[in-house]
C-alpha cells in the first residue's frame, strides 16, 4: 500500500520547479515575496511545497524560519485569522527561546507578539457576541465566560464554584493582555494594534536575523469563509520585509470562494482574478503529467515498495527523475531502461514494471484519472487490497486480468461496467463471451472499431487492446473480490415466481405445514439453496432459541433433500449455547439431521444444564422406543 501523505522526496520530477521558486526567494534578498502553487486536487501541490522548503534549506546559509499552516485543520474550531497569527508568533517565540544569547528584551518582545494575538481574537469575538446577545443567544469566548460569571454572581445563589469561575475569567483576561491599567499606553483600536503587531514582528525578525517563510496548504479544501479569512490574514504580513508566503491551492476553488464571499455583487472573472493576483506575486502552476511522467511515477511507486535496499531505491529515484527530464529530446523512459539500472531485478518487481509500462498510457488519457498522482495511488492501493483479499480468501485469479477489470471499473462508464458484471454473473463459466468479437476487432484496428451506447468511447477501444483478452477468462473470482462496488448477483440468485411465493410463506410460517413442504419439493436445487440462505439470514437475528417461528421454516426446508440441508445443520450446530432453551430439543429429536446438532449441543460445556437434561431424556425415550 502507498501512503497519500505529502513527501519531500521527488517522485514526479517536480524538483526543478521547486528549485526555481526557492531561487526566487533567495534572490529576493529579504524583500517580501508571495508565491502561489496552483493546480487541481491531488496533483502534488503539498509535495511541491515540501520540495521547495527542502531546496531552500540546501541553497543558502541564511537562516529561515519555516512555519506550516493548514487552514483546514482550524476550520470550525478557531478564528482563522487569529490562528495564523498565533502559529507565526509562537514559532518566532520558540526560535527565540531556543537560541542562546538572546537578550531579555527581545524575548519579551517575542512573547508580546503572542499576547497581541489574543487581543485580535477578542476583537473578532466582540462583534459576534453583540449579535448573539441581541437575539438572546449566549455569547462565546472570553466575553462569554465573563457574561456567565456575572450571571452566576447575580442570581442570588453565590457558590464557591461561582467565585472560582470569576477568578478564572479575570485571570484569563489578564493573561491575554486584555486588562489594561490606567497608565497603560497600549493601543486599543484594531488599526493601531495591527500596526504595532507588524512593527514588533519586523523588529523581532531583524534582531533574530531570520527570514520568515510561511507555507499555507489545503486552502482549497476549506469552506469559502475560512478561505477568505486566511487570505485576509495574509495581508497583515504580505509586503513585510523578511517574509515570504507560499500558498498551495486550486486557483479555481479560490475564485469560487471569492465569488461566494461577495455574494450578490456583480463580479466579473477579471475582478476575481485581480483579487487573487494582488495577493500572489509569483504564480506557479504544477505541471500536468504526461504518459512518460505517469510511467515513471508508477515505476517509482513499485520500486519504493520492492525488496530492493533503501540505498538502491534512492539511487534509482534519482536516475529515473534525471531520465524523465530528458524525455523531451526523444529519450524513452520504459521498462527496458529501468531494468537496465537494476542488478538482478527481482521477478515480482519486473512484472510490476511491465504492468506500469502497459497501463501508463490509459491512466494518462482516461478522463476519470487523467494522470492525477493521488488517483493513481488510490488505483494501486485498491489493486493491492483486492490482491490481499484474494490471497486470504484463497481465490485464484490472474493479476493482469484483475488490473484490467479495475481499470474498466474506475475509468469506464458505470452503466457499461454494470453490464459487464451482469454478463459475467449470468454466465455458467464466468466468462464475458460478448467481449470476444470486440477484442478481436480492436486488436486489428481499435481506432475504427464501432461501439454502441455507453461502450462507445476511446477509453473502451484502448482498454480492449490491453493484455490479457478477457473473453476466455473465468472472471468470477475477480468479481467476488471487487464486490464492494457491485454485489455478486448470479443467475441462481433470482427466484422464480413460485420460489418467491414459497419464501414469503416460509417467512410468515408459525406452525408446521406439510402442504408447504410438498410444494418445496417441486423447486429446483438452486432455488432451495437461495431460500435457505435468506431464511438463515433472518434466523441470525433470533436471540433465544426455544420455539421461534423461523425454526418452523428451517425444519420444513430440512425435510426436503438437497445440499441446503447441510447449511441448516451447520447453522443450528453453531448457535451460541447461551441462546438455547430446553423447548427446542423435542422439535429436533426425530429429525435425522437434528441428531448431530443435539450431540454437538450436549458436548458443549457452555450449554445450559436444562438443555443437556432435555437432550439426555429425549435420547433415552428414543432408545426405548
Amino acid at each position: 500500500m502507498w501512503s497519500d501523505n505529502e513527501t519531500d522526496r521527488d517522485f514526479l520530477n517536480f524538483g526543478f520547479v521547486a528549485d526555481i521558486a526557492a531561487e526566487m526567494i533567495v534572490q529576493a534578498q529579504g524583500h517580501p515575496l508571495s508565491v502561489g502553487l496552483s493546480g487541481s486536487w491531488g496533483v502534488g501541490k503539498s509535495s511541491m511545497m515540501k520540495l521547495l522548503a527542502k531546496s531552500l534549506r540546501a541553497r543558502t546559509d541564511e537562516q529561515f524560519l519555516f512555519v506550516e499552516f493548514n487552514a483546514w485543520l482550524y476550520q470550525g474550531y478557531d478564528d482563522t485569522r487569529a490562528a495564523l497569527m498565533e502559529v507565526i508568533a509562537r514559532a518566532i517565540l520558540a526560535r527565540a527561546e531556543a537560541e542562546s544569547g538572546v537578550a531579555d528584551d527581545l524575548l519579551e518582545k517575542a512573547k508580546g507578539l503572542v499576547k497581541r494575538v489574543n487581543w485580535f481574537r477578542l476583537a473578532s469575538v466582540s462583534a459576534s457576541t453583540v449579535a448573539a446577545l441581541a437575539v438572546g443567544l449566549p455569547p462565546v469566548g472570553l466575553i462569554g465566560e465573563g457574561f456567565s460569571v456575572v450571571k452566576n454572581l447575580t442570581d442570588g445563589k453565590v457558590t464557591q464554584s461561582d467565585l472560582e469561575g470569576a477568578g478564572k475569567a479575570i485571570g484569563s483576561v489578564k493573561d491575554a493582555g486584555l486588562l489594561k491599567g490606567g497608565k497603560s499606553d497600549a493601543p486599543e483600536t484594531p488599526p493601531k494594534e495591527i500596526q504595532e503587531f507588524r512593527d514588533e514582528l519586523k523588529e523581532t525578525l531583524e534582531k533574530l536575523d531570520l527570514r520568515l517563510v510561511v507555507l499555507i496548504d489545503d486552502l482549497d479544501r476549506c469552506l469559502p469563509p475560512t478561505t477568505i479569512s486566511t487570505l485576509e490574514a495574509m495581508r497583515l504580513f504580505l509586503f513585510m520585509e523578511r517574509t515570504a508566503f507560499i500558498i498551495a491551492a486550486d486557483d479555481e476553488m479560490i475564485r469560487r470562494a471569492v465569488k461566494t464571499h461577495f455574494g450578490t455583487a456583480d463580479l466579473t472573472d477579471d475582478l476575481v482574478t485581480n483579487y487573487f493576483d494582488k495577493l500572489i506575486q509569483v504564480p506557479i502552476r504544477v505541471p500536468p503529467l504526461g504518459t512518460q511522467d505517469v510511467r515513471a511515477y508508477l515505476m517509482l511507486l513499485f520500486i519504493e515498495n520492492s525488496t530492493l535496499p533503501q540505498e538502491a531505491r534512492e539511487k534509482l529515484r534519482g536516475q529515473i527523475c534525471q531520465r524523465l527530464g530528458e524525455t523531451w529530446s526523444g529519450k524513452r523512459l520504459d521498462r527496458e531502461f529501468v531494468v537496465s539500472l537494476i542488478d538482478d531485478c527481482p521477478l515480482e518487481l519486473g512484472l510490476e514494471l511491465d504492468l506500469a509500462d502497459r497501463i501508463a498510457p490509459i491512466l494518462t488519457r482516461a478522463t476519470k484519472i487523467a494522470g492525477n498522482p493521488r488517483l493513481i495511488k488510490r488505483f494501486l492501493n485498491t489493486l493491492s487490497l483486492r490482491k490481499a483479499i484474494a490471497k486470504v480468501q484463497k481465490v485464484g485469479l490472474d493479476d493482469t486480468a484483475l488490473t484490467k477489470m479495475l481499470l474498466f471499473e474506475r475509468c469506464g462508464s458505470d452503466k457499461a461496467y454494470a453490464e459487464l458484471i451482469t454478463a459475467i454473473n449470468e454466465s455458467d463459466d464466468g466468462k464475458a463471451i460478448f467481449l470476444k468479437p470486440l477484442e478481436e476487432a480492436a486488436a486489428k484496428d481499435a481506432a475504427s472499431l464501432k461501439l454502441e451506447g455507453e461502450w462507445n468511447s476511446d477509453f473502451v477501444r484502448e482498454w480492449l487492446t490491453l493484455d490479457p483478452p478477457l473473453s476466455d477468462v473465468d472472471l468470477r473470482g475477480i468479481v467476488y473480490v471487487s464486490r464492494e462496488r457491485l454485489p455478486v448477483v448470479s443467475a441462481a440468485d433470482r427466484l422464480s415466481s413460485e420460489g418467491a411465493a414459497l419464501l414469503e410463506a416460509l417467512v410468515k410460517l408459525t406452525t408446521s405445514s406439510p402442504a408447504l413442504g410438498e410444494k418445496l419439493k417441486a423447486l429446483p436445487t438452486h432455488e432451495l439453496s437461495l431460500i435457505t440462505e435468506r431464511i438463515l439470514a433472518r434466523a441470525r437475528n433470533v436471540e433465544q432459541w426455544g420455539t421461534p417461528p423461523i425454526l418452523n421454516a428451517m425444519i420444513l426446508l430440512a425435510g426436503v433433500s438437497g445440499q441446503h440441508v447441510g447449511a441448516i445443520q451447520r447453522f443450528a450446530s453453531a448457535i451460541p449455547p447461551s441462546k438455547l432453551t430446553a423447548a427446542i430439543v423435542p422439535l429436533l429429536t426425530d429429525k435425522l439431521w437434528g441428531e448431530d446438532v443435539l450431540r454437538t449441543w450436549a458436548s458443549a460445556s457452555e450449554t445450559p444444564e436444562p438443555v443437556k437434561r432435555a437432550i439426555t431424556s429425549a435420547s433415552k425415550k428414543k432408545g426405548a422406543a
